[in-house]
């Protein structure tokens, strides 16, 4: 198993989001605005049982293909907000409308900082 940088976690991460037909999916790079992590990943579901899907399926495949687990979960079976944090990299899956509440995009974003995650590509743009 090899060694992932930040960045390839947080992709890997989102190709996970992406099997379970997350929507919207970003990277905000926050490394420089916190030393809590380099990478949110953030996307969004319409449901409680889509978000246990996408949580599930993000430990799931990063433990399986790259044998890395997170340090903590949250939230993860109740189904609003999950977050699965894997140290560098955190990854938020909100309920529809949870996510526009919170809005973690304008609190983080600087104007450079967001990539979208083209589930066609499998990549950041």
């Amino acid at each position: 198993m090899s060694e992932l940088t930040s960045r390839e976690l947080a992709i890997a991460a989102c190709k996970a989001l992406a099997d379970k037909r997350g929507k919207d999916i970003v990277v905000l790079s926050v490394r420089e605005k916190t030393t809590l992590c380099d990478y949110f990943v953030i996307a969004s579901a319409s449901n409680a049982p889509q978000i246990r899907a996408m949580g599930e399926r993000v430990e799931e495949l990063l433990e399986k293909e790259h044998g890395i687990v997170p340090t903590r979960t949250e939230g993860v079976r109740d189904g609003r907000w999950a977050v699965v944090d894997y140290g560098d990299v955190i990854v938020h899956i909100f309920h529809d409308e949870t996510r526009l509440f919170y809005h973690l995009e304008r609190l983080w974003q600087d104007g450079n900082n967001l990539e979208s995650f083209n589930d066609e590509t499998g990549d950041l743009q």
